[in-house]
């Protein structure tokens, strides 16, 4: 069984890219743009953007809205590169530790005490 945090490594948080990498091409920015502000490569980018990366688990609609807010504050210039993490963890607070082992076929009870906060720390 993988601990909670190799979870959020491995399907969290390239979710959450996936989704503001999808949302940002959206709203009118290129590639390579994406790229340089993700600070990824622009072939992470299409691998996002083509499901061949962070497909592993889908995300509820409030966690994809804040995607989508985050986005749109970034292609506005009222966000920064600089707000990729801060607004990324927030963002990954807020995904459910059930729904995410639940897609993934883990039993919660496995989880001991300790690694029950480490995902969705902010939602439950």
């Amino acid at each position: 069984m993988k601990p909670p945090c190799e979870i959020v490594v491995w399907y969290v948080i390239p979710a959450i890219r996936s989704e503001l990498a999808k949302e940002l091409l959206n709203l009118g920015m290129k590639q390579k743009d994406v790229s340089e502000l993700m600070d990824i490569t622009q072939p992470a980018v299409s691998q996002y953007i083509t499901d061949k990366r962070g497909s592993g688990i889908k995300l509820d609609d409030q966690v994809k809205g804040m995607v989508q807010e985050f986005a749109r504050e970034l292609s506005e210039g009222e966000a920064t590169k600089a707000d990729l993490i801060p607004r990324t963890c927030k963002i990954c607070k807020n995904v459910k530790t059930a729904d995410v082992l639940v897609q993934l076929g883990i039993d919660k009870s496995e989880l001991g005490d300790d690694c029950q906060t480490c995902i969705g720390s902010e939602s439950e």
